[in-house]
């Protein structure tokens, strides 16, 4: 076929809490063993923490809750970005199938009525126009990609695509493009078949 191609643009705080345990003998007031039970209890549940534990405590946790929010922040960013991808793809991969059903449905009346029929694309424009003649836009941010026959190519915008009763066609490719994704609606110029390729799925 001779064509040519045709492109478009807790916080924690003081002390632990504490009570005084007192420990009392049998052997009366006077021993000494029991004096010093009571001492060291109180002065081991007595005593708080000091103050400079207590203020890197604290500090401590200011950072880890920031560091917390900071985390939460990167995830939510990564989320929302993957999640625009995905939708954007969903909405090429559906324009691209729309234009293969419009393709199909220009071949089967083609067919049916026993004589051409033409599917048109406008790079320029970003629409495209099947048996009905209904301008359809694409969405945008696509840059599109028109492989036709030579005759069938007008202003260097407009490419045509046109299928005979017997079912075969002049051919062509539409390529669809958004950064290194491509999908490629192919119709066969011999049987006039449409087929839908997404080079993602395929690499």
């Amino acid at each position: 076929m001779n064509g040519e191609r045709v492109t478009g643009n807790g916080e924690r705080d003081g002390a632990l809490p504490h009570r005084v345990i007192r420990a009392r003998s049998s052997f009366g007031k006077n021993d000494s063993s029991n004096v010093g039970v009571r001492a060291v209890s109180r002065k081991s549940l007595r005593s708080p923490l000091p103050v400079s534990l207590r203020h890197t405590q604290r500090a401590f946790t200011l950072l880890e809750m920031l560091a917390v929010i900071i985390l939460i922040g990167i995830a939510a960013a990564a989320v929302s970005i993957s999640v625009a991808r995905g939708l954007a793809s969903a909405r090429i991969n559906a324009a691209a199938g729309e234009i293969a059903a419009s393709l199909r449905a220009t071949r089967t009346q083609a067919i049916v009525h026993g004589q051409p029929s033409t599917f048109q694309i406008d790079v320029r424009g970003d629409s495209y126009q099947g048996v009905d003649k209904r301008s359809v836009r694409l969405p945008k941010g696509l840059d599109v990609e028109v492989t036709s026959a030579t005759k069938d190519q007008s202003g260097g915008d407009v490419a045509r695509i046109r299928f005979f009763p017997d079912g075969s066609s002049t051919g062509g490719r539409i390529t669809l493009r958004s950064g290194k994704r491509e999908w490629h609606v192919n119709v066969s110029w011999l049987t006039g078949a449409i087929t839908f390729f997404d080079t993602a799925a395929h690499s």
